[in-house]
């Protein structure tokens, strides 16, 4: 019923569900814009001890060290999946087949193998009411990215000619000593699986389709199975082309997109989360009015939400599951993002040879794994 509160529920009860409870929260308080009501009704991990300060500290009564025995008790409206990526395909594909809208984190799945067989899972097209695959991508909805995105498809801009993409971050050895970590079968790859595909996920809610990528990759300063630092040329259907680096080995952090559009370069700079303050605008001669108007007035969706984040994506998918349309970010979308990550590691491992969506065809080695099946570097 619309009055009643859509029932949610967590697995993993690690950091990053202590980030999805504090979202929710955000979502729910007044400030939020209209907030649809929501309620989080049952958690589980595997750990027992974690799982239980965590359910006393949110005040949830229903607990299960299995998924699958939470779902077929509970039956939520929304599962979020906070667990690690291994188990991402996994536990989506229960979600799915119970008739369970799964709302996971970063990457959705560690193949695109995988992310296929959830997307067959999913309800077909112009079902109501799912079951539906969301993706946690939650810079896409900060007021600044959707902006430039209208700006660029509206023309304002002219056409896009040069990117840049950086996730220069920094994590230390014990960060990849933890035992999942680092590893082609528990992760899917390094910083260009883990870190900097919300960099460029962006870039490409911006710049639409890539059409090659020329790639290397190493593992320089840590001990890991994957890489620690990768760089690509990515071109595009647009013609535009972009340089893409990821980095964990980096002592000064930051996360840079920049945009040369003819009419206008667009940057910004920031680290977990941007703001308005964090954007810069440059437009053209001759192009100052049409550019800073468009920039300066009401970003889609209003300015009820100032920063990007978890809150401003859960709040579009509450409202998306309780209209009983398809969430954002829809699997089609986590696709494009995850095969241009599958394209850089297929380019790193061929030697550089340029890579076109062609060669992740099915059944070829880099749609079955990350690494094609190879070795470490």
């Amino acid at each position: 019923m619309p009055h009643e509160p859509i029932r949610i529920a967590i697995v993993g009860t690690g950091n990053i569900a202590r980030i999805h409870m504090a979202a929710l929260t955000k979502v729910a308080a007044p400030a939020a814009g209209a907030p649809v009501k929501a309620e989080v009704v049952a958690a589980a991990d595997i750990d027992e001890g974690r799982l239980a300060a965590f359910a006393r500290e949110h005040k949830i009564s229903a607990t299960f060290h299995d998924a699958g025995e939470l779902l077929s008790e509970v039956r939520p409206d929304l599962l979020h999946i906070c667990t690690p990526p291994r188990l991402h395909h996994e536990q989506a594909l229960a979600c799915l087949r119970a008739g369970v809208t799964a709302l996971v984190e970063k990457p959705p799945a560690i193949s695109l193998r995988e992310l296929e067989e959830l997307a067959a899972a999913e309800a077909p097209a112009g079902t109501p009411g799912g079951p539906w695959l969301a993706t946690v991508f939650q810079h896409r909805f900060g007021p600044g990215q959707r902006t430039l995105k209208e700006l660029a498809a509206s023309g304002t801009l002219g056409r896009p000619l040069l990117a840049v993409c950086h996730t220069t971050w920094f994590r230390d050895q014990a960060y990849f000593d933890v035992p999942w970590r680092g590893r082609w079968d528990t992760e899917g790859g390094g910083p260009t699986m883990g870190h900097g595909i919300h960099q460029m996920d962006m870039l490409l809610d911006v710049l639409g389709d890539w059409t090659t990528v020329s790639a290397a990759a190493r593992t320089l300063a840590r001990r890991t199975q994957t890489e620690d630092v990768s760089l690509a040329h990515v071109t595009f259907g647009s013609g535009a082309v972009a340089s893409v680096v990821n980095s964990v080995i980096s002592p000064r952090e930051e996360s840079l997109l920049r945009y040369d559009f003819e009419n206008a370069t667009v940057e910004l700079t920031h680290l977990y989360g941007y703001g308005e303050g964090n954007w810069r605008v440059t437009p053209a001669p001759g192009h100052a009015d049409a550019v800073l108007a468009g920039w300066q007035g009401e970003p889609p969706g209003g300015r009820s939400v100032s920063r990007s984040g978890h809150h401003a994506q859960f709040r579009e998918i509450l409202t998306a599951l309780r209209a009983g349309t398809r969430p954002p970010v829809e699997t089609a979308d986590s696709r494009r993002t995850l095969s241009l990550v599958a394209a850089i590691y297929a380019s790193a491992f061929q030697g550089g040879c340029p890579v076109t969506p062609g060669d992740l065809a099915p059944g070829t080695p880099f749609y079955e794994a990350m690494n094609g099946g190879r070795a470490a570097w």
